[in-house]
């Protein structure tokens, strides 16, 4: 047993030791300092808008708009990131970014009305770069290109979620760090700074030109065929997509029931401050859980996977329904993060095949706008709720969401894309041309 398990933990590091090399060091690095201010403006608005106005509701307002505006603009990203490459897309988004949010402490410290604050809210949500997806997105091309095993690939998507994980618990405790030392406009403003810096590191990084999937196929049709196929039409999507997006949608509701339940759990025990401290405890056990899928053997199929996190994350969730202590919630939210991560990973795993590989970043960003989408709404209908009724009522809906995400995956059938043999094989004959000087 022993050396089964030094052999599993040896073979896990070399395949991430691979999927670095795919891309080289400086890549993650740049990525998970990219993601990072879409980790912190959510709650830094919330915290921002609250401070400068003194309004609960303005505050709300504002970050719901935010929300709303990241959830509507996502996937057209990610479709444009397809059909135009990367490089262009991201450069543009994370300038207009860091423009945006730059723009949002400016109004909330003027002391702009509501509705002013709730428009660029939804400014800043709006042009959110999508690093994250575009990430996995360009991460699981190369592993593909490459000829990469199928345990690469899913090592690829670990990877990725896990400094989603490490991003979504170190952004609200750097806010809130910033709030209580000095002020949350500083967060803020770290953060359109780091989109602006890092987000172009990530877009002009060598990897940044490989060609996408569609305008490899552009291509292969040579100019004359260009000419007549100006606007190509799109591939289609596969209806066994929308129901890994549901289920991505009830995680995020989820989560933001389990935030509201946390919050209002620690409020009633006279101790709010450790609500941050809950949700990082989570957050770590997540991210060590979704490191750990790279070490599952490969015979273990994603959809057998996510049947068991849905089935685990509903079983871990139910204890919260009995909690009333502070030991007990660390405990018990603890040990419900190691449902977390691999639930996220397998559905990206699962949405990477049954998606045509020239739609890949927008899947990836409809994706994560379901995650977040889901999260937005479940916060603000749980949060009353919690208050109504106190902070089992919130976990019962956490509890709720998890069952329904478990009949998704017990009942949804989701196949592998049919063309993707055909479409890898004839791109693997079209020879890869270096970016021009005007791109």
């Amino acid at each position: 047993m022993r050396k089964r398990g030094t052999t599993a933990r040896r073979g896990a590091s070399a395949t991430y030791r691979e999927v670095i090399g795919l891309t080289g060091p400086l890549l993650p690095v740049m990525s998970f300092l990219a993601r990072l201010p879409t980790a912190t403006i959510q709650f830094g608005s919330l915290l921002l808008v609250a401070r400068t106005s003194g309004s609960l509701t303005a505050a709300g307002l504002t970050g719901g708009a935010l929300a709303l505006g990241q959830v509507a603009c996502g996937p057209l990203v990610g479709r444009l990131a397809d059909r135009r490459g990367q490089r262009a897309v991201v450069l543009v988004f994370c300038l207009a970014n860091a423009l945006a949010i730059a723009g949002l402490v400016a109004g909330a410290l003027a002391g702009l009305p509501t509705p002013a604050l709730a428009v660029l809210g939804a400014s800043a949500g709006a042009t959110v770069p999508q690093i994250g997806p575009m990430a996995r997105a360009r991460l699981v091309a190369l592993s593909r290109r490459a000829g990469a095993r199928e345990s690469t690939v899913g090592a690829a998507l670990s990877f990725e979620s896990t400094l989603d994980e490490i991003s979504f618990v170190l952004g609200p405790a750097l806010v809130g760090l910033a709030a209580v030392t000095a002020h949350p406009g500083y967060a803020l403003g770290g953060a359109a700074v780091l989109v602006a810096v890092c987000g172009t590191g990530f877009a002009l990084h060598r990897t940044g030109a490989v060609p996408t999937t569609e305008q490899q196929r552009r291509s292969a049709r040579g100019p004359a065929s260009q000419e007549r196929h100006a606007t190509p039409a799109p591939t289609r999507m596969p209806r066994a997509v929308h129901p890994l997006r549901a289920a991505l949608a009830l995680q995020g509701a989820m989560f933001g029931a389990c935030q509201a339940g946390i919050t209002a759990l620690t409020e009633r025990l006279g101790q709010p401050d450790q609500a941050g401290l809950v949700y990082a405890a989570m957050g770590v056990m997540s991210a060590v859980a979704g490191l750990s899928m790279a070490a599952l053997p490969t015979r273990l199929g994603l959809t057998a996977r996510w049947r068991a996190a849905t089935a685990a994350a509903f079983a871990l969730s139910l204890p919260l329904l009995w909690t009333d202590g502070l030991p007990a919630l660390y405990a018990t939210v603890t040990v419900l993060g190691v449902a977390y991560a691999p639930h996220l990973i397998t559905v990206f795993g699962l949405t990477e095949r049954v998606v045509p590989p020239a739609r890949l970043a927008e899947a990836m960003a409809v994706a994560a706008s379901a995650l977040v989408g889901g999260q937005a709404l479940a916060v603000a209908g749980t949060g009353r709720l919690a208050e109504s009724y106190g902070p089992a009522a919130a976990f019962g809906a956490a509890s709720l969401a998890a069952a329904l995400a478990c009949l998704i995956a017990l009942t949804a059938r989701p196949e592998s894309y049919t063309g993707r043999a055909a479409e890898s094989h004839r791109h693997a004959r079209v020879p890869e041309q270096p970016p021009s000087p005007s791109r």
